[in-house]
């Protein structure tokens, strides 16, 4: 069973698609160091953090037409 759980994440957002976009922009910036992680966790690759703080509401962001921005 993945952690967190994709019932639980989509009950966060409005698609799947938005899903997948915003946890890889996230994921992105917690590789590139660009912002510390928000969620002290056990998730050692930055997906698994971007999924998690996005989870418990660690970050936000706004669909637009072009796409998910921070």
């Amino acid at each position: 069973m993945l952690k967190p759980s994709i019932d639980e994440l989509l009950k966060k957002v409005d698609s799947q698609y938005t899903l997948v976009v915003a946890a890889a922009r996230r994921a992105r910036s917690i590789q590139n160091n660009d912002q510390d992680e928000l969620v002290k966790n056990r998730a050692m690759k930055p997906v698994s953090t971007a999924l998690e703080e996005l989870l418990n509401d660690r970050f936000e962001f706004q669909s637009s037409r072009d796409g998910v921005s921070k």
